[in-house]
């Protein structure tokens, strides 16, 4: 089928000026804008409209074109994931949506869900219609309370309103949704592990094959994404593929949002193309360093550190860029470390939080991150190093990373190893008893 709702114009002053009307956040920090009147008043799923009058294929078609790549971290092609779920098998279809958000340094989807939750709902109804879904669930972190009240309160005026129920809007398509709170799991940012606990089971990975579209939740057909994907998906069919892949650049289209926090002026969420530069997010937009800046996180603690320099302030923050200046755009949580602090003892932060989230399922990560490799933090950030603890943390690396049941025992090792490599001089002085940064931190005997 082809449309016969044609797009609105676009609100993007200029497609490739960064300073551009927000789409995703236009409404964040509105009064009353998680109710239906407010989201009916602001065009309110008109995007779900014109999805219906092109019909299932199309909708996939359309969102394959925009280039949109799923924004929860792994940066996959949302439509191409759309294309697994198989067609006409005779059993329900599910989406699912990740909103989990457990990833340090990210904190931009809870925004999503109190201040725009509709705006989520009708993402999730096109992903549905897209994928002959008839079922939905949103699995939020636990601690969102509010976020999930807000997203109850939404789904009942949805339900009321006929935009969620059987013949929604009298297209003949069936589709409800259900909110699930979670347990601030991390390892259910990895999708089998959430499916596993919204069945009630303990969050642990599945063996994959089969992967979630041949068998998810329940063993049906399931696809999954994460909020800030389906709200994506809203404004792609609201404005046309078109509109969003004039944003970004060449392989990484559309607006992302960015968070930026440590000490920064302005710490928060800004809304801005792919490509946007660190110097722009940084200075710009953030207001600029309150302190002397060593390193960065650029999209969450799963990402590598990147070293403060001029060549780093300057790279976009776009997927391809940021694989080729040695790390990843994750979630865009960036986070600033100031050279105040000990690098050693950053890492050994993250590798403390990795060891507490860690399912235990397998043996590299069970005892090499929760055993081993906390140890060997431990004894380096207190002080107590010795020659070749730094060595034996490689040796350690060595035998998790690429090693372990599911991506997480990789994840950690992402910081482990690029902390090593960038800032060899501090473990140098952390094996001699030394923490460089905030007063020179020596043994205490």
């Amino acid at each position: 089928m082809t449309a016969t709702t044609p797009a609105p114009a676009s609100p993007i002053v200029s497609a490739r000026d960064p300073r551009f009307t927000p789409t995703l956040y236009a409404h964040v920090g509105q009064e009353g804008s998680h109710t239906l009147s407010y989201y009916l008043g602001h065009g309110g799923y008109e995007a779900f409209k014109r999805a219906v009058a092109m019909g299932p294929d199309a909708v996939i078609d359309e969102v394959k074109k925009s280039g949109l790549r799923g924004r929860g971290g792994a940066g996959f092609a949302t439509g191409l994931k759309w294309s697994f779920m198989p067609l006409n098998d005779g059993r329900q279809h599910i989406v699912l949506c990740n909103a989990d958000e457990s990833e340090p340094g990210t904190f931009k989807d809870r925004y999503l869900m109190s201040e725009d939750p509709h705006q989520l709902i009708e993402g999730m109804l096109i992903g549905g219609l897209a994928m002959r879904a008839t079922k939905g669930y949103i699995y939020i972190r636990g601690e969102y309370v509010h976020a999930a009240e807000r997203l109850w309160a939404a789904i009942k005026e949805a339900r009321e309103a006929g935009f969620l129920g059987k013949n929604v809007l009298g297209s003949g398509f069936d589709f409800d949704l259900q909110v699930h709170r979670g347990a601030g799991a991390y390892i259910c940012g990895e999708e089998t592990a959430l499916m596993n606990s919204l069945e009630g089971l303990r969050a642990n990975p599945r063996l994959k094959p089969p992967f979630p579209a041949a068998a998810g939740l329940y063993g049906l057909p399931t696809t999954i994404n994460n909020v800030e994907t389906f709200c994506a998906c809203t404004h792609i069919l609201r404005y046309g593929a078109d509109w969003h892949a004039g944003m970004g650049t060449e392989k990484s289209k559309g607006m992302k949002l960015f968070q930026i926090s440590g000490p920064v002026k302005r710490p928060g969420v800004y809304e801005l193309p792919l490509g946007t530069t660190f110097r722009e997010l940084i200075y710009d937009w953030a207001g600029g360093p309150q302190e002397d800046i060593k390193a960065i996180i650029p999209g969450g603690i799963s990402c590598q550190l990147l070293k403060w320099s001029d060549q780093i302030l300057d790279t976009p923050m776009d997927y391809e860029s940021l694989v080729a200046a040695g790390s990843s755009l994750g979630t865009a949580g960036v986070t600033l470390i100031p050279s105040s602090v000990s690098i050693v003892q950053t890492t050994w932060n993250s590798v403390r939080f990795y060891a507490h989230e860690s399912c235990g399922k397998c043996t590299p990560c069970r005892e090499g991150i929760s055993g081993w490799m906390v140890k060997m933090y431990e004894k380096l950030g207190r002080g107590y190093g010795q020659p070749g603890d730094t060595q034996l943390i490689l040796d350690m690396a060595d035998n998790i990373g690429g090693r372990s049941f599911c991506a997480l025992a990789d994840a950690c090792m992402g910081p482990v190893l690029s902390s090593i490599k960038l800032f060899r001089e501090e473990y140098d002085a952390a094996e001699r008893g030394e923490l460089i940064g905030a007063g020179k931190r020596w043994r205490e005997v």
